[in-house]
């Protein structure tokens, strides 16, 4: 019988470092389906508002930060998910070290 592959992670906060000043982005799984890229952000950081073609889902390992989504504020800890259609305008600033994982669910795409 053949298996698929897959991703096991242990201790997903290990997998990025927070830097001293700046992001860290790690792509921890990538095939045609899906694109999981972990980030560490030093406090204070932002990533500026933006969009994306799919949709999207944030996990909030350790830390806080303040999530734009659409028009809307939002604060993130530890234990947040967010799920974003395609197309969302989203940023987020940093307010302690942060870690996040970001799921691009590649195949939901805007409608054409």
């Amino acid at each position: 019988m053949l298996y698929a592959m897959y991703t096991f992670l242990r201790d997903l906060a290990a997998e990025v470092p927070v830097p001293e000043n700046g992001i860290l982005s790690r792509t921890l799984h990538n095939d045609d389906s899906l694109k999981i890229v972990a980030f560490g952000f030093s406090a204070g950081q932002e990533l500026s508002a933006h969009t994306a073609p799919m949709a999207a889902v944030l996990y909030f390992v350790s830390g806080e930060g303040e999530l734009t989504l659409g028009s809307d504020k939002q604060s993130a800890q530890a234990g947040t998910l967010v799920h974003m259609p395609p197309k969302l305008p989203h940023g987020i600033v940093a307010r302690t070290p942060l870690v996040m994982m970001l799921i691009m669910l590649k195949q939901v795409k805007e409608p054409s």
